[in-house]
């Protein structure tokens, strides 16, 4: 979300007018004293998996859904949350010592560790359910959400968080959800990801998506190093 306290293509953004007076060396539309009120949470993931997923909610039927209707590549987030990670930094709001950045891999593979250790990082207490949640909780985050339909629907529908399998379930016949195959999953690399982008959406697609997860790619590997070691 850092990309909305700021605008995009590293233009100079100002401290909104409502909450203070203009501090230079802040790239944000909020000021220092209210960012200094928050623990920063950075939840990351490589672009190779993130920016098609975005692209997808941006074409039919999704964008019916979604209400994006254009992939804007300069949306992607990335440059914007490593300037507020650096702008946070060196302004001494936070440390490299309590840094809290969640690889969402990571969390997939495994959820209990994770959050454990995002528990002791930021000192709340861990408790089993925060891994479940009922049809209060769901109800709260599709209402919480509602602005962002079609982007969370599968983790609204869900009711807990487990480790993932890396194997691909493919419903079959199309459908019945009660019968599933599993797949190996082949692992990835440039040119399987060029085919399948490709196959879903086109080759202008595809060019437009694998020069968006290049451009990008550093960015992340920049605040990965960071990231909770799971």
């Amino acid at each position: 979300m850092a990309y909305y306290l700021m605008k995009a293509d590293n233009k100079p953004t100002q401290i909104a007018p409502s909450l203070g007076e203009e501090e230079p060396s802040n790239p944000t539309v909020l000021p220092l004293e209210i960012l200094k009120q928050f623990q920063f949470t950075f939840l990351i993931r490589h672009p190779r998996r993130a920016i098609p997923s975005y692209y997808r909610c941006t074409v039919p039927p999704l964008d019916e859904v979604t209400g994006f209707y254009h992939f804007m590549p300069n949306e992607a987030g990335y440059e914007e949350l490593v300037t507020l990670f650096d702008f946070l930094l060196k302004s001494g709001i936070v440390d490299k010592e309590h840094l809290v950045i969640v690889d969402a891999d990571d969390l997939l593979d495994n959820p209990e560790k994770t959050i454990r250790l995002y528990c002791e990082k930021t000192g709340i207490d861990f408790k089993p359910e925060m891994l479940d949640w009922n049809d209060n909780d769901s109800t709260h985050a599709r209402d919480a959400f509602e602005k962002w339909n079609g982007f969370h629907n599968d983790a609204i529908k869900s009711s807990s968080l487990k480790p993932r399998t890396h194997a691909q379930c493919v419903k079959f016949p199309p459908l019945l959800d009660v019968q599933l195959i599993e797949l190996t999953k082949k692992t990835s690399t440039t040119e399987s990801e060029n085919k399948d982008w490709t196959a879903k959406w086109g080759p202008e697609a595809q060019k437009v998506i694998r020069q968006t997860v290049d451009d990008n790619v550093a960015r992340y590997e920049y605040l990965k190093q960071f990231a909770l070691e799971i």
